[in-house]
């Protein structure tokens, strides 16, 4: 094993715990988490080793690096989710290779992943973005819609050709009502969630918590949990 491949074990290990632990805690049965590793800033051979070790879904911000990244692991048994904020004139791209973009937080958008999953002949899964420090019908300061814009960005997604309603995304917020009370702002994501199951079922997926966090986030019901530098280490400074 390489020393690198036994890092990765060793960190994706003790992430192992930690979410087990955190279901025991929440009264969870394990397999109703899922964890995505953020692979953003890291080569496509770490995620080739990632899916040696049993990791099946990653995800990336950013089409510059993820396009070429994603093109180079395609032999891979990968979901790839896409969790940055995304402009239109990348959604092309990013239809090509993702199976969720996590980051859907306008009408605009949508139209454009509707047309481009057609012509790809694909189904794209979509979350809507809540943005827990703007107001119900503010934008968020790294993306998002206000919780007074979910109902009508969900019903576009789930009306739209080529794209599939899957749930709700959130990142714990920095300012607002809940910076710093994760656990609070996961809450209110699952509440949200609630709100939207009654109109679509299905749309049961809730993607929330990071390294720092991930333990509040299954404690409030999270679904699946973005963690990246727990599993990767620090990031290296780009630039």
């Amino acid at each position: 094993m390489t020393d690198r491949k036994a890092q990765l074990a060793a960190n994706l290990a003790q992430v192992e715990e930690r979410i087990a632990s955190a279901c025991v805690a929440a009264g969870r049965k394990r397999e109703e988490v899922t964890l995505i590793v953020v692979t953003k800033t890291y080569p496509a051979s770490d995620v080739r080793i990632l899916s040696e070790l049993g990791v099946r879904d990653v995800a990336e911000n950013r089409d510059q690096d993820a396009a070429p990244k994603a093109a180079e692991c395609a032999d891979l048994p990968l979901r790839w989710h896409f969790v940055g904020q995304l402009q239109t004139n990348k959604v092309r791209s990013v239809v090509g290779y993702a199976d969720v973009v996590q980051s859907v937080d306008r009408s605009k958008l949508v139209t454009s992943l509707s047309t481009a999953a057609v012509r790809a002949e694909r189904e794209l899964g979509c979350l809507i973005q809540v943005a827990l420090d703007a107001g119900e019908n503010g934008r968020g300061e790294r993306g998002g819609v206000g919780s007074g814009g979910i109902g009508e960005l969900a019903a576009l997604v789930a009306d739209a050709p080529g794209l599939r309603l899957d749930g709700l995304m959130t990142v714990a917020p920095l300012t607002g009502p809940y910076a710093d009370r994760q656990q609070a702002a996961f809450e209110r994501l699952m509440d949200l969630s609630t709100d939207l199951r009654r109109a679509h079922p299905a749309a049961n997926m809730v993607s929330a918590g990071m390294s720092a966090d991930l333990e509040q986030a299954v404690a409030a019901g999270a679904t699946h949990v973005r963690v990246g530098t727990a599993v990767l280490g620090v990031r290296p400074r780009l630039g």
